[in-house]
């Protein structure tokens, strides 16, 4: 396991928390997290949506700690301003649907890298120690706009670290996989389409990497206290074929195929193999390091290195889930069963499921 710095119920306590795109299925997950589990100063919930903040501040049952600010990643003065006082940020917001994207390219980079470059800057001028990003396998040898969008936005939180000079604020990226549950994601569209008897998928041999929003959370929780400054952090996940989920949402249904979308890849990757030779290997997950570090490396003296010609796809990737681990994963979600329960000690993700976990922190 990857080194902790110190447990993250120490690191978080008294702390002024600030989550970009705090109202989206991330964000949500992770402020029910924050309020249940961990003794924090204050949360900041930065969106530019009223309608979800208010539907959001309506489902919390303690919202003393928690603070709604309208604002919008692509207004630097507004950031700033939200950026007073704070200690951590979660960078989470994004343009995240493909063809929206696409059909709103200047709207995406807006977003997707300018807002990037304006929480790299305002991080510095209000010396935030440690930031974290949010990215995607998209991003990996991206094949649309979104992943191009957000291969940008790593490369420049990386290097902000650069910006920062002998200020102690660093920059972090965390890159994974699909998240189950998520707004977006494929399960409700199959969840819908069970009523029908038939459920579409574009490949059927299309394969992906899988984690659920706790799972999300946890890994970057725990990147919290491991992060010394321009690392992409990767968990180590399972894959699945798109036929066995749907399979394990709706059996009894048929599958149709209708063919891959635009800017859609039949299998996705978290570590390209360019990328390999500056990556180390632990047990529960993978660091990408900085090429240029400026700022001096601190960290990494104690991963593997991999092996030549490494690339960790989700078709060639050792660990698979099964359908009936599929359903143990998704039970609560299609109405079979409990999902099991979690919780963190400092930084380690623990679940009763009788599922491996895919992430430790």
């Amino acid at each position: 396991m990857a080194k902790v710095r110190e447990p993250i119920s120490e690191f978080l306590r008294d702390k002024v928390i600030l989550l970009t795109g705090g109202t989206g299925s991330f964000g949500r997950h992770f402020t029910k997290v924050l309020l249940d589990r961990f003794d924090f100063k204050a949360l900041r919930i930065f969106s530019r949506d009223e309608l979800k903040q208010f539907e959001m501040r309506a489902q919390l049952s303690n919202t003393d700690r928690i603070r709604f600010l309208i604002g919008d990643v692509r207004d630097p003065g507004r950031l700033s301003r939200a950026m007073e006082g704070v200690d951590v940020v979660v960078h989470a917001a994004a343009m995240k649907q493909v063809p929206a994207c696409e059909y709103n390219p200047f709207e995406a980079v807006k977003t997707n890298i300018l807002g990037a470059q304006h929480v790299i800057d305002a991080s510095i001028d209000h010396q935030v120690r440690r930031v974290i990003a949010l990215s995607t396998d998209k991003a990996v040898s991206p094949a649309n706009l979104y992943g191009a969008t957000k291969h940008c936005a790593e490369k420049i939180f990386v290097q902000g670290n650069s910006y920062a000079g002998g200020r102690a604020t660093r920059f972090s990226c965390v890159r994974y996989g699909n998240v189950l549950g998520s707004r977006g994601s494929v399960v409700p569209l199959f969840l819908k389409q069970r009523q029908s008897g038939v459920l579409t998928v574009t490949d059927e041999s299309m394969t992906r990497f899988w984690l659920t929003l706790e799972q999300a959370v946890q890994f970057v929780l725990g990147r919290m206290t491991q992060m010394y400054g321009g690392e992409i952090f990767v968990p180590r996940l399972p894959s699945m074929k798109i036929t066995d989920l749907a399979k394990a949402i709706a059996p009894e249904c048929a599958i149709e195929c209708v063919g891959i979308r635009p800017g859609e890849k039949l299998h996705e990757s978290m570590i390209a193999e360019d990328e390999s030779r500056h990556t180390l290997e632990y047990e529960d997950l993978f660091t990408i390091m900085p090429e240029y570090a400026e700022w001096g490396r601190q960290n990494g003296r104690d991963g593997k290195p991999l092996r030549d010609g490494f690339c960790y796809r989700s078709d060639t990737n050792d660990w698979w889930m099964s359908v009936e681990e599929l359903r143990v994963m998704l039970g609560c979600q299609v109405g079979e069963g409990d999902c099991g329960t979690h919780s963190v000690q400092d930084g380690a993700y623990a679940s009763n499921d009788s599922l491996r976990p895919a992430v430790v922190g």
